[in-house]
């Protein structure tokens, strides 16, 4: 369990389009623009090394696009460079918290102060799903995947706690930006997985083409 007490009141943001951490999920990423080296660099310098995901909107914000109000931070848990300078890293989702305002700096990355307050539950351990119907949802997967001619490992499907088949689900699934907000503003473990039935069940109706990464 992460303490409110350990989590710092600004940090550093990776505006990224389409990409979703979630608690206690781990998101691998592929660094290489200079500011964003910049920012791993002074990440890791850090106790906490934190970075915030956040979705970009279409207001524009000091830096290019606004951002969404809500995000998740990672914290670095695997670091490599490659030889041409590229780094590869893995986050291992924290906590969600609330952009309260953009800092202003020299810093060549964008940093906000942020609020933790009302994301408890991401920090109390892992969450269950008490009216989760296991079996129709995987029936449910299972004719989504038949019909965008896709495979699977089922076997690790199946054994996956509720949390970490949902959560992975909802972070893998390409779907567009703002349905991936909806999935990290879901207030619990059972609204973000009647939210990924929903999205894939319209995805099944031709709303959405090419839904995996």
């Amino acid at each position: 369990m992460t303490r409110f007490s350990d989590l710092p009141d600004t940090i550093p943001v990776f505006p990224l389009s389409g990409a979703l951490l979630l608690p206690r999920a781990r998101l691998p990423l592929h660094i290489f623009e200079p500011r964003y080296l910049a920012m791993l660099d002074d990440a890791l310098k850090t106790q906490t090394r934190l970075i915030g995901m956040v979705q970009p909107n279409e207001m524009p914000g000091r830096d290019g696009p606004g951002l969404h109000k809500i995000g998740c931070a990672g914290r670095i848990t695997q670091f490599s460079e490659t030889e041409d300078g590229r780094y590869l890293v893995t986050l291992a989702g924290i906590s969600r918290f609330r952009v309260s305002k953009e800092v202003e700096g020299f810093a060549p990355y964008r940093r906000c102060e942020v609020s933790w307050d009302g994301f408890d539950r991401d920090r109390a351990g892992s969450e269950e799903d008490g009216q989760f119907d296991r079996r129709r949802f995987l029936d449910l997967l299972d004719r989504f995947f038949a019909a965008k001619n896709l495979s699977a490992d089922w076997d690790t499907l199946k054994e996956a706690d509720d949390e970490l088949l949902v959560n992975s689900l909802s972070m893998i699934l390409e779907f567009g930006p703002e349905d991936k907000q909806a999935l990290l503003e879901a207030p619990s473990l059972a609204t973000r997985r009647e939210t990924l039935v929903t999205l894939i069940e319209y995805a099944m109706r031709g709303g959405e083409e090419d839904l995996i990464q």
